[in-house]
């Protein structure tokens, strides 16, 4: 097999632990890891494989027989890195690094090294920076043994001076200190952008799901937007939103968001913020799942654990969208689509082709209809402002003059009564 030379030669393990409650199948969760590999252009993974182990080994994770024989299998194929898919401690790491003469990179590693490449937005930037710091203040622990050399102080005082350990762990925290001011006046512009634009009366309507389920496939069948939509994991970070005009039904914002994933490092949550902040803020949620994936059941309480821990609470109208449809056998196809049928909040779709959408736009319409509501208002002639406010809301069905006001019937929401009450 001809690999590029240009780029560095990985290898994909996957721990598979008997002690590990927490245990996926093995077959998928190793596919999954060799393509978040493969969603860094600058890897070239050349091989991978499943190691089965009784228990993780405190210092080397694995044994030392297993850990020879992955040595020769990496020597002669040339492997700069190898990522580790689960956990590895900063010992494991620089163990195993000195055993292999080879980087090292744990799952939490490897997502950083996607996050970062993908980002796009100054906030997504700043938030992946943060995450990859706090990930690496973990790591000062003795992971590499420059660390462990003490240099000496200024001289002002005597004694030793502080280890480089020390000094590393603090120009962390200094960096970590910058970037949350900064941070603070990015999130304090993009909340004056949101203010702005909830006095538009649109309903949001967000996708989520577990990567490459298709959320960004469907966001530009629906929008005619061009957001990147590629077979690849991770492949939207940023968020991104869009006006939809549903047939028969009101304008919406559809907010495409980023995938989610097992096992999401929590040094990553925070990266997730803001793109998730739409998700809470949403009228309608609408979780879509690659329905032809053989982890899709476990794929989906991965996300509904997220959207759990985030605080989108169960209350918040939801629909299920099961995508992909296109790839089923014929006959798997026909039972999904029999058992979608007998659930009226599940949709069989395939954003591919666009079979299913009619009654999905269809059903969001209802579902988004169904939170606005009929009111009469009656306003004074002085009250011209808010008069010309109702007709830019689009909210005005009909009007009628007295003698010394406008009566004005009006279908609006909740949220734009408020709004209209602090006129």
């Amino acid at each position: 097999m001809d690999h590029d030379r240009t780029r560095t030669r990985a290898w994909v393990l996957h721990p598979e632990i008997k002690s590990d409650e927490q245990r996926r199948v093995p077959e998928p969760a190793l596919d999954e890891a060799v393509a978040l590999a493969a969603a860094l252009p600058d890897l070239d993974v050349v091989g991978s494989e499943i190691v089965r182990l009784p228990r993780a080994q405190a210092g080397l994770l694995f044994g030392s027989g297993k850990i020879e024989e992955l040595g020769e299998r990496f020597h002669d194929n040339d492997i700069e890195l190898v990522l580790i898919d689960g956990p590895v401690t900063p010992v494991q790491q620089r163990n195993l690094e000195e055993a292999w003469k080879v980087k090292i990179l744990d799952r939490t590693g490897l997502i950083l090294e996607i996050f970062s490449d993908r980002a796009r937005t100054r906030e997504g930037v700043l938030q992946v920076e943060m995450a990859a710091l706090s990930y690496q203040r973990t790591r000062l622990v003795r992971a590499w043994t420059h660390l462990e050399r003490q240099r000496g102080g200024l001289g002002f005082v005597g004694g030793p001076g502080e280890t480089q350990i020390e000094a590393d762990r603090r120009a962390i925290d200094e960096q970590l200190v910058r970037l949350r001011r900064q941070l603070q006046k990015v999130v304090k512009t993009r909340t004056l952008h949101r203010a702005a634009r909830a006095k538009v009366p649109y309903p949001i309507v967000a996708l989520v799901g577990y990567t490459n389920a298709g959320k960004s496939t469907l966001f530009n069948r629906l929008t005619g937007a061009e957001v990147m939509a590629k077979d690849m994991l991770f492949a939207t970070l940023d968020p991104t939103m869009r006006r939809v005009v549903l047939p028969d039904g009101p304008e919406v914002i559809l907010s495409d968001t980023v995938g989610f994933i097992s096992n999401l490092p929590t040094e990553l949550v925070a990266a997730f913020r803001a793109t998730l902040e739409e998700v809470l803020g949403a009228d309608l949620v609408v979780h879509v799942r690659d329905i032809s994936h053989e982890e899709t059941e476990a794929q989906a309480q991965d996300v509904e654990t997220i959207l759990t821990s985030l605080g989108v609470d169960e209350d918040r109208p939801r629909l299920e969208v099961w995508n992909k449809i296109d790839l089923l056998e014929a006959e798997e196809r026909d039972a999904t689509l029999a058992r979608a049928d007998r659930d009226p909040a599940i949709f069989a779709i395939s954003a591919v082709t666009g079979e299913g959408l009619d009654p999905l736009l269809a059903e969001i319409a209802t579902k988004l209809q169904g939170v606005r509501h009929e009111a009469t208002l009656t306003l004074a002639f002085s009250e011209g402002d808010k008069r010309a406010w109702l007709f830019r809301q689009d909210v005005v069905r009909a009007e009628e003059q007295t003698e010394d006001s406008f009566v004005l019937n009006v279908l609006w929401t909740d949220k734009q009564a408020a709004q209209f009450a602090k006129l």
